[in-house]
């Protein structure tokens, strides 16, 4: 009887001693890790870098308070983003103080020789980025609009102050973008 009392006090002070550690725990450790990836350093051609920071399903690009910002995911070779490129610089040229555009490739270890060639070619003269960060940040940009894992390209996504405006998947005309960018920007 004295056995069967003892040990469950027993179990009940090693979980009270346990609890009160001073030990960093596991949960611990993987919150403070996924807080850390809530941050993405894209890295343009040019290797200037860019700071995004996601905050629940907003995207707040450093250094960019005021501003309407536009993340353009594309890859080289799909024809809708060769065609959205010179409609997107043609919009970063009128809007050039208030507007970003960085375009992120899908692409993973494409050569910066590729995106110039593409940025030349089909006249992308805004900001492209190509790093090792690329694919985590479009992922998170894809997820937290909720088109899947396979999602379709080009995407659009258009934030000020990191709130999302709006997001276009597909081609679309210039004047659409430029409608919302005005109505972002109060004109």
């Amino acid at each position: 009887m004295l056995k069967k009392s003892i040990f469950p006090a027993l179990v009940a002070f090693m979980f009270l001693i346990q609890g009160c550690s001073s030990e960093k725990t596991e949960t611990t450790e993987d919150a403070n890790s996924i807080i850390a990836t809530n941050k993405y350093v894209l890295t343009s051609l040019d290797n200037k870098q860019y700071t995004v920071t996601k905050e629940v399903n907003n995207f707040i690009l450093d250094g960019a308070q005021g501003k309407v910002v536009i993340f353009d995911i594309f890859a080289t070779w799909c024809p809708p983003c060769q065609a959205s490129a010179s409609h997107l610089s043609s919009l970063q040229e009128k809007y050039k103080d208030d507007l970003i555009v960085i375009g992120a490739t899908v692409e993973d270890n494409i050569a910066n020789a590729k995106l110039q060639e593409f940025a030349k070619k089909y006249n992308a003269t805004y900001t492209i980025v190509n790093s090792s960060e690329n694919r985590r940040f479009v992922d998170a940009v894809a997820s937290s609009l909720r088109l899947g894992d396979r999602f379709p390209i080009p995407i659009l996504a258009m934030y000020k102050d990191g709130v999302l405006i709006n997001h276009y998947v597909g081609a679309i005309q210039e004047e659409f973008v430029e409608s919302d960018i005005k109505k972002a920007l109060g004109k």
